[in-house]
């Protein structure tokens, strides 16, 4: 739970510092350049273990990143990026990256949406989810897909910490329960 205070004090030191000098546009530059990182991070083990490991002197991974970034990210991203490694906070950039995206999602009027169907939608299916999920968010809409067979059919959203189900198989869950609490008369066998 520290570590996540930790990463959204970050974040939102980060897009204080991109809506100062620059504004929106900033601060969604910005975003790539912490997602490029985060993803860099997760796809290649050897520099997440060159920037984690404490035998190596905070200098050297300044002089590393330095180096490698340096003409490919805005100048005052890179001296946040310094920063971390200063703080020995690197090991929060993943999560940094996320508290930072929500920020600058919530700036944008947007939200990014989990959505789990039970077969890949065509392009048509999900623009139509996505516009009926920004009619009743009343926000853009960022869908992330996900297919689950065992929905039967339907849809289950999720929103932040909050989940729509409309799936079928919710709705045969459900009916099953309603079922079995009704205490239906039992039938009479026939003769």
């Amino acid at each position: 739970m520290r570590s996540e205070v930790i990463a959204r004090n970050y974040a939102e030191t980060l897009f204080a510092l991109a809506e100062r000098h620059g504004g929106r546009q900033t601060a969604e530059e910005y975003q790539r350049a912490l997602d490029d990182l985060a993803s860099l991070l997760q796809s290649e083990p050897r520099v997440r273990q060159f920037l984690e490991t404490p035998r190596i002197t905070a200098e050297q991974k300044r002089q590393a990143l330095r180096a490698t970034l340096a003409g490919r990210v805005p100048e005052l991203f890179l001296r946040f990026v310094m920063v971390l490694v200063e703080k020995r906070r690197q090991v929060l950039i993943a999560s940094i990256a996320e508290a930072y995206r929500d920020l600058v999602d919530e700036a944008m009027g947007r939200v990014r949406v989990s959505v789990t169907v039970s077969h890949q939608p065509d392009a048509a299916l999900a623009e139509d989810i996505r516009r009926g999920l920004e009619a009743r968010l009343g926000k853009a809409v960022i869908p992330q897909f996900s297919v689950d067979p065992n929905l039967l059919g339907g849809v289950v959203v999720r929103v932040g910490d909050q989940m729509l189900d409309g799936s079928v198989r919710s709705r045969l869950a459900h009916l099953r329960r309603r079922l079995v609490e009704s205490h239906l008369p039992e039938t009479v066998a026939a003769d």
